[in-house]
């Protein structure tokens, strides 16, 4: 069943990190597009302000679901590198537990402002200002599925000492931990390969 679920919310984050480029790729062209219309002709693209705004916003909240799926946020670890592992598994059932009430607070908040803005129109493309919302209901229901897999897995099943931390000191070690996945990342920043 878990593994089911990790296949799932694979293929789930792969196809948002690519439609995160399809919404930068749109991005730029409308900016760029934009920018060169006004210094050339004299004009520009109408909706290009407002839609590159909710493009940005989607991104930011897709690219949040793909890092919190391959754990890549950054935090210290400063005090949980140091605990044994019963501590270490502790914590991460607590910081777990304490996720999914914030991104249950964050779908229920997103999905009652998309019901009140759902008629209201944006002011350049008559779009729903309902769809600019939907984006924080996206991020709270990825979350919610993220996190029972993970508090699941955490619950269930042996996990090696280095997946009881969640978060990374620094972008360096989590592109180390990425390359190397058996190496042991710590908050004083010794990392050391495991050897395959």
């Amino acid at each position: 069943m878990l593994a089911l679920a990790d296949r799932l919310l694979r293929g789930y984050a792969r196809a948002l990190d690519i439609l995160g480029g399809v919404c930068l790729a749109v991005m730029v062209l409308l900016v760029f597009g934009n920018v060169v219309l006004r210094y050339t002709m004299n004009s520009g693209i109408t909706v290009s302000e407002e839609l590159s705004r909710w493009l940005f916003v989607w991104l930011t909240f897709m690219g949040a679901v793909v890092a919190l799926r391959e754990h890549g946020h950054l935090g210290t670890d400063a005090f949980i590198s140091r605990l044994p592992a019963t501590g270490k598994k502790v914590c991460l059932v607590l910081a777990q537990i304490a996720m999914l009430y914030v991104s249950w607070l964050l779908l229920a908040g997103s999905w009652a402002q998309m019901l009140i803005n759902w008629e209201t129109e944006a002011p350049v493309t008559g779009a729903s200002v309902g769809i600019f919302y939907a984006s924080g209901v996206l991020m709270g229901g990825s979350a919610i599925a993220i996190l029972l897999y993970d508090l699941l897995r955490t619950l269930f099943v042996p996990l090696a000492e280095h997946e009881l931390v969640m978060v990374q000191e620094s972008e360096d070690m989590a592109a180390l931990e990425h390359r190397h996945p058996g190496s042991t990342v710590s908050g004083s920043g010794a990392d050391v390969p495991s050897k395959h």
